[in-house]
């Protein structure tokens, strides 16, 4: 699932609106889709259904006739008095059984077969072993093919065999004695031929005795299967509709039932119908979203175009909004910052930088550096030869500060480099102050490495002591202090005098007001320009007892 959600994530816009398109107009038609086939499914098993019971009942109504008939024919039999006392009879010579054959037993069993062409056997199984078997029409009791415990009761018992339907039952008898049973057979083509022709195809008709036995089963297209299926199987599968009914002549339950697939099959049509009306959908949505993504994402392309370059560094920007919607007025509003900070980079950013080369190089360019060099060696020598200790060293310390100051040319210097051009600054103006301050010089070794800009540190030494301890009217030694340390990625360095101070009034725009020459506000706007408006130059300072100014640049290692 994490995976299928980054991937639309990092899908394109375009692709993310066709999609979404997509799915808004495809879950609805495609629900209504499902809905319709469930409902027509549905009513098509209800119809189903209906026809089903309806077919049922029409020939379980023809059936129980039919059987109620056979039933009549063997009622008529068993309780015909003549017939029990033709077989109940004591015969002692052929001619009394002939005539007992002639004028009872076979009348009645031939008026009952030419009454129903159906009726194909009548037969009568007796004890009497007075009588002789007759053809078919009567036979002796051992020959009878079930069981005559079943047959104590003068109930008709029904069975199905060989595609045969049987009838069964006890001739009623006054005496005990003997016992005759009434057997006939009826075709199965007059009985149970209706069942097998109520459906063109997929249908099943299962018959159970009063035991839920199997009697007769005939399923369409493999023809009759007795004791092949069971009415349990039948209604567990539940992939049938079933209609149950109950044969009330012969108390035999009729169950009919169609495979819901056969039913389904109908609403098919319906199912083709819907995907095509899906896929004609989609194909429309589709055209639709193309042209639609087209309208949206092509503006946002642009847009985006135009953000690469500006990422790249061209501040050049070639769309135009064409629609005053929220997509034209973000591309207007593009313009306007790219123009904006077009001007910020060209005439502020880059006009700063220049001034502050500018005024980098006027100062350096004060000074020539060959003829500078050459003339404080040329001091040098000549105070070394005349005995001249202080005018040696002042050429030695000048020498050294503008060497580090020029630094040929460049603006990184290591904080080393820096240290030594304050430390030779403070040491020339104490020699030119006849040593009427006192300087303290503390810088950790640690950060002696790093780099950083030329010329940030002697300028606020220099205010230090002209602005400071010259103007200083309390009593009291005049002491400078200068440090450098590393407080976590930084390095802040402290000038302090225990000068005349800053006023209160003026402490607020030290930084902000114009001054002439290279003062702390060309200090404090190279440091940010360069290192970025979260370091530079902080000031605290209290009039008559002194000014601390902190400077803060990141750490840089020495290239």
């Amino acid at each position: 699932m994490k995976k299928l959600k980054q991937w639309y994530k990092n899908l394109k816009f375009r692709k993310k609106v066709l999609l979404g398109y997509m799915a808004v107009s495809l879950i609805p038609v495609i629900i209504l889709g499902v809905f319709s086939y469930v409902q027509v499914r549905n009513l098509l098993l209800a119809r189903e259904e209906q026809v089903l019971e309806e077919t049922l009942q029409q020939n379980v109504t023809a059936l129980d006739g039919s059987l109620t008939s056979y039933k009549y024919f063997m009622d008529s039999l068993v309780w015909n008095s003549n017939l029990e006392q033709a077989l109940a009879a004591r015969y002692d010579t052929n001619f009394q059984m002939f005539l007992a054959y002639r004028d009872v037993i076979d009348p009645m069993l031939s008026n009952i077969r030419n009454l129903n062409p159906a009726v194909e056997r009548v037969t009568i199984y007796s004890s009497n072993a007075t009588i002789y078997s007759h053809g078919e029409s009567l036979r002796p009791l051992n020959e009878i093919g079930i069981s005559t415990e079943e047959l104590k009761d003068s109930k008709i018992h029904w069975y199905y065999k060989d595609n045969k339907l049987e009838l069964y039952c006890k001739i009623y008898s006054e005496k005990k004695s003997e016992q005759n049973i009434i057997y006939m057979e009826i075709s199965d083509r007059q009985t149970f031929a209706n069942l097998k022709t109520l459906f063109e195809e997929d249908f099943g008709v299962l018959i159970t005795d009063t035991n839920d036995n199997p009697v007769f089963s005939y399923l369409a297209g493999q023809g009759e299967q007795i004791a092949a299926v069971s009415k349990k199987e039948v209604l567990r599968s539940g992939r049938c509709v079933v209609k149950e009914d109950r044969i009330g002549v012969c108390e035999w339950g009729i169950l009919l039932y169609r495979p819901v697939g056969a039913v389904s099959a109908a609403a098919k049509g319906i199912t083709v119908l819907v995907l095509l009306v899906i896929i004609i959908c989609m194909v429309l949505i589709i055209l639709a979203s193309s042209i639609l993504s087209k309208s949206v994402v092509k503006p946002l392309g642009e847009l985006m175009h135009n953000v690469e370059q500006v990422e790249d560094g061209h501040l050049a920007v070639d769309i135009k909004a064409e629609s005053s919607d929220e997509i034209g007025r973000l591309i207007h509003s593009f313009r306007k910052m790219v123009e904006r900070l077009n001007y910020m980079v060209n005439e502020v950013y880059q006009s700063k930088i220049t001034q502050q080369e500018y005024e980098m190089k006027a100062l350096q360019a004060q000074i020539n550096p060959h003829f500078l060099y050459n003339s404080l060696s040329l001091i040098n020598w000549k105070a070394i030869m005349a005995e001249q200790e202080e005018i040696s060293e002042m050429a030695q310390l000048l020498s050294t500060f503008y060497r580090t100051t020029l630094n040929k040319g460049k603006n990184v210097i290591t904080v080393k480099g820096e240290w030594d051009n304050t430390c030779s600054y403070i040491r020339i103006q104490r020699m030119m102050h006849s040593g009427k301050f006192e300087a303290e010089m503390e810088m950790e070794e640690s950060i002696l490495e790093y780099e950083m800009l030329n010329l940030l540190l002697q300028p606020l030494v220099e205010n230090a002591i002209i602005h400071g301890l010259d103007h200083k009217e309390t009593e009291g030694p005049k002491q400078l202090l200068v440090r450098g340390r590393r407080e976590e990625n930084t390095l802040v360095f402290e000038v302090t005098d225990n000068g005349c101070g800053i006023p209160e009034e003026v402490l607020p725009y030290i930084l902000t007001s114009k001054t002439s020459g290279y003062g702390v506000q060309n200090v404090h706007h190279r440091i940010q320009l360069y290192y970025g408006e979260q370091f530079g130059l902080v000031y605290k300072s209290e009039q008559n007892k002194g000014t601390t100014v902190l400077l803060t640049i990141p750490i840089v290692n020495a290239g």
